[in-house]
C-alpha cells in the first residue's frame, strides 16, 4: 500500500513509519519539524520512504500528496491540553480543519485511520467505564479540537478512528509531558512529586502498542470502518496516587504527596472499556510494569527535559 502519514516525525509516527516500511508499505512522511526533531533518518535509505518538508494546512501541498496515496493517517497535531492552550489558532487549524481538509480532497476509497483522544469523554461517571457509546464532554481545547475532526471523519462512514489512552514509553522523538513519561522522569531524577487531585483516573497505553493497533486497522479496516475504538490497558485504569504506587514498585526511593491546596489543570477524570478493539481481535503486548521499566532505562540516556511539546 501507498501510505502517507502527516506528522510522521512525531512521537508516534517516529515507531510507527519504520513499522509500515518494516511491512513491506510504501510509506510518504509530511511533517514541519515544528520541535526540530529529526528521528526519522534512518528511515531514508529505505526506498519505500519519502519525506516531505510542509505543512498539512497546505491545501495545494496536500492534494499532491492525497492524490497519490491508498490510505491516509492524520498523525499531525498540536497534542496535549497545555500546547493546545499556548497556540489555540495552531491547535484549531492543525487538529481539526486540516482534517477536514484531508476529507473534502480524499476520494471514497481511500483509507483513513487516525489516532484522536479518550480525553474526549471528559469527565466520566465513577465507576463506570466509559464505552464508545458514551457522551463526549471535552474539558479542554484539545479535546474539543480531536472530537470535531474524528466526527467529521465517521460521519463519512469511511474512515477508522482510535481514542487513545494516554500513551507512555520510550520512542525516537521522545515526549517527556506525558503523565508516565514525565513520572518516572521526576522519580529517577527528583525522587519527588507533588500529586493535585490524585484520585483523578484515566487509562494508559504503550506507543509501540499504538503503532500495532493501525496495523491492526489497516488489515481489518473493512470490518472496522465507520467505527471508533478505545485503544488503552483493560488493567490500567488508574489514579495518579495508583501510578505513582506502581512507580515505587520500580524505583523504591521515589516518594510522592498529595497536596490538598491547589488544582490540576487537566481536569479529565474516567475509566475506560476497551472491549470492543479487543473485540476485533486485538491485544496489547507491553505492559505499565514493562514501560516504567524500559523508561528507567531510557532515562539513563535522556538527561536533558528537550522532549516536551511546551
Amino acid at each position: 500500500m501507498k501510505i502517507l502519514v502527516t506528522g510522521g516525525a512525531g512521537y508516534l509516527g517516529s515507531l510507527l513509519v519504520p513499522h509500515l516500511l518494516s511491512q513491506g508499505h510504501c510509506v510518504t512522511v509530511v511533517d514541519n519539524l515544528r520541535y526540530k526533531q529529526t528521528p526519522l533518518l534512518d528511515c531514508c535509505a529505505n526506498s519505500n520512504f519519502e519525506f516531505t518538508f510542509g505543512d498539512v494546512r497546505n491545501a495545494s501541498l496536500m492534494k499532491g500528496l492525497i492524490s497519490q496515496a491508498d490510505i491516509i493517517i492524520p498523525l499531525a497535531a498540536i497534542v496535549g491540553a497545555p500546547a493546545c492552550n499556548q497556540d489555540p489558532m495552531a491547535a484549531e487549524s492543525i487538529n481539526r480543519d486540516a482534517v477536514k481538509l484531508i476529507e473534502k480532497l480524499r476520494s471514497r476509497q481511500q483509507r483513513v485511520l487516525m489516532p484522536t483522544t479518550n480525553s474526549g469523554y471528559g469527565i466520566g461517571t465513577p465507576g463506570v467505564p466509559c464505552t464508545e457509546e458514551s457522551p463526549l464532554r471535552p474539558v479542554s481545547l484539545y479535546g474539543t479540537s480531536k472530537v470535531e475532526a474524528e466526527t467529521t471523519l465517521l460521519n463519512s462512514g469511511e474512515a477508522i478512528t482510535f481514542r487513545l489512552a494516554t500513551v507512555f514509553g520510550a520512542a525516537p522523538r521522545m515526549r517527556l509531558d506525558l503523565l508516565v513519561n514525565d513520572f518516572v522522569y521526576r522519580a529517577m531524577n527528583d525522587r519527588a512529586v507533588i500529586l493535585f487531585e490524585a484520585h483523578f483516573k484515566r487509562n494508559y497505553i504503550h506507543v509501540r502498542d499504538v503503532a500495532r493497533v493501525f496495523l491492526h486497522g489497516i488489515e481489518h479496516y473493512d470490518a472496522m470502518k465507520g467505527h471508533p475504538y478505545n485503544v488503552g490497558l483493560s488493567d490500567a485504569n488508574l489514579s495518579k496516587l495508583e501510578l505513582c504506587e506502581k512507580i515505587k514498585g520500580h524505583i523504591p526511593e521515589f516518594v510522592f504527596h498529595e497536596s490538598h491546596i491547589g488544582e490540576d489543570p487537566d481536569k479529565r477524570d474516567y475509566i475506560v472499556s476497551n472491549e470492543r478493539i479487543e473485540r476485533s481481535g486485538w491485544h496489547p503486548q507491553y505492559s505499565l510494569d514493562a514501560g516504567i521499566k524500559e523508561l528507567i532505562k531510557a532515562f539513563r540516556i535522556v538527561h536533558r527535559n528537550d522532549f516536551t511539546n511546551l
